[in-house]
């Protein structure tokens, strides 16, 4: 399917998964994220399905990297995990201080809390 990757650089390592497989993988986790954020109430559920739709980004990023035998792909990787971590902080600090406020993490309930 994608004859212009499959070049001889590739390591054999590599090479035993196809390309095809992690593309599967990757589309699969993240339609399990989108599914995840539309269908979910709970606030550290949405939370952890975004975290899921990053890591299949995250992973379609690395497999086309190492195909292409550039490092480029790695270093964007570093960047969104960085990215992810702060978020997560940043994220999670505000769902406790909801759950203080208002002892449910139910997004639903914080629909009430507008002007």
């Amino acid at each position: 399917m994608f004859p212009e990757i499959a070049s001889p650089s590739i390591p054999e390592i590599i090479r035993l998964i196809p390309l095809q497989n992690y593309i599967l993988l990757a589309t699969t986790l993240f339609v399990i994220g989108i599914v995840g954020v539309l269908t979910r109430r709970n606030a550290l559920v949405i939370f952890m399905s975004i975290e899921l739709m990053l890591n299949a980004a995250n992973l379609i990023l690395i497999a086309f990297s190492s195909y292409k035998s550039d490092p480029v792909g790695q270093v964007f990787v570093f960047f969104i995990m960085a990215v992810a971590a702060a978020e997560v902080a940043v994220g999670l600090a505000i769902i406790v201080m909801i759950y203080r406020n208002t002892r449910t993490i139910d997004i639903g309930f914080l629909n009430k809390l507008k002007w």
